[in-house]
């Protein structure tokens, strides 16, 4: 599975500002308030050929009353229970604190690879003052300002050093379905009626998954791997963040995916914790197809899948060109229309376009409607095609690149999207100087 980066640390250290500057964007909310981190964050980093995902927590904080505090403090144990790496992150303006000392003393006993990042250190002062957290006693220790950035780089290179090697590649260039979403929404009972064996453990305790198993399918001239976020679980906790754990799950079998099946409880809907996977597959590029699982026990008089399905797909956009299946993983009722759409997603999402087919289309609809002019000066997309990467990305050669705005890159979607059948496939659209 993919490589997870897990930065952890107590409050007010910058594990935000760190996390932010490894997947280029400012995706953490930043600010000198303790617990500001709500949610947990995921993001993708590329560094020297390498990537790998990277999780920003909240600032753990040891024997307090605060129930939030507690709730950060669970979700901290489970990254660190799932991460390949951990950066322990402490900040060289306070020394070394209680909490400090705290958080070493639970990542001690920890047999994977830790890295001890002393933040703030920006002048030479700072570097003589950041050696007292070599007596923390982690061996991999480094200096940097993730603020400005110096000692990044050095930082990076540790990390894709130490990262475990993947496990090699599947045997068959087939397609890879992951099936993701909330725990207990009948992701195993899917898996296993597809299957026809009982390979995961079905109970109705959500959070019975803990492993993400690969299961090859070969039946009725459908060939693919079920990447099922699902298997037995591997140790009991009470206090446990099952929200959490769903998507740091959920975020390592999408990245080995090609298409995700995104199931929901037909008596639930669709909920934030759903929306923030659809997102993350949306983000990641991956193709995806959204089923409504359990609509055997919906009242009908009441809910007409089309009425469901209009709802469904307005909560969506503005990506709701997804197929949208109707099911019953226990009664196996239109599984194999599950298999079906996933498989058209995947062709979707493979498809190379000509150069000349695409210009040949595209073209007269852009002359037709041309972007905004730019200080009286028009616009003119020259040429189009397509770039050569694993999902469905599109280069627009045009004089004023930049000036280019949303509005009209969205119009461009939307035509090609029109054209051509990128149905369950996230696109990208690109404009670039002639």
């Amino acid at each position: 599975m993919s490589n997870l980066v897990a930065i952890v640390g107590r409050p007010n250290v910058g594990k935000s500002t760190l996390f932010n500057r490894l997947v280029g964007e400012k995706m953490a909310i930043i600010d000198d308030e303790s617990g500001v981190t709500r949610d947990r964050i995921y993001g993708k980093s590329f560094w020297n050929g390498k990537s790998f995902s990277v999780v920003d927590t909240g600032g753990f904080v040891k024997n307090t009353d605060d129930v939030f505090e507690i709730e950060i403090g669970s979700q901290v144990k489970l990254a660190i229970d799932e991460a390949d790496v951990i950066l322990f992150m402490v900040d060289v303006s306070t020394g070394i604190t209680d909490l400090d000392e705290d958080v070493a003393k639970m990542l001690r006993p920890i047999k994977k690879p830790i890295i001890l990042v002393v933040n703030k250190v920006d002048n030479f002062n700072r570097q003589l003052e950041a050696n007292e957290f070599w007596s923390l006693g982690f061996e991999r220790t480094y200096f940097m300002s993730s603020l400005s950035g110096s000692g990044s780089g050095e930082l990076l290179d540790e990390i894709i050093t130490i990262l475990p090697e993947k496990e090699e590649e599947m045997e068959k260039d087939i397609p890879k379905l992951a099936i993701v979403g909330q725990p207990n929404v009948g992701k195993s009972s899917l898996t296993n009626a597809l299957l026809d064996e009982e390979r995961n453990i079905v109970t109705d305790i959500a959070g019975t998954t803990r492993d993400s198993i690969h299961s090859y399918y070969n039946k009725y001239d459908r060939e693919l791997y079920l990447v099922d976020t699902a298997g037995i679980r591997k140790k009991s906790k009470v206090h446990e963040d099952l929200e959490f754990y769903s998507v740091l799950r959920a975020v390592r079998a999408i990245d080995e995916a090609d298409v995700c099946i995104l199931m929901l409880d037909a008596q639930m809907g669709i909920e934030t914790q759903d929306m923030k996977l659809f997102r993350i597959i949306q983000k990641r590029k991956k193709g995806v197809v959204v089923v409504v699982n359990k609509w055997d026990l919906l009242e009908k008089e009441t809910n007409t899948a089309r009425d469901y399905e209009k709802k469904l797909r307005d909560k969506l956009r503005p990506f709701n060109d997804v197929p949208i299946v109707f099911a019953s993983a226990i009664d196996r009722k239109r599984i194999m229309k599950v298999l079906d759409e996933s498989i058209k997603v995947y062709n979707n999402r493979s498809q190379k376009i000509k150069t000349s087919v695409l210009n040949e289309v595209m073209l007269p609809i852009l002359e037709k409607t041309p972007p905004p002019a730019y200080r009286g000066v028009f616009i003119k997309v020259k040429y189009i095609t397509q770039l050569p990467l694993s999902y469905p990305a599109f280069a627009f050669y045009c004089n004023y690149p930049r000036e280019i705005k949303t509005p009209y890159k969205n119009f461009i979607e939307n035509q090609l999207r029109k054209e051509f059948d990128f149905t369950g496939v996230p696109i990208g659209v690109v404009f670039k100087q002639k």
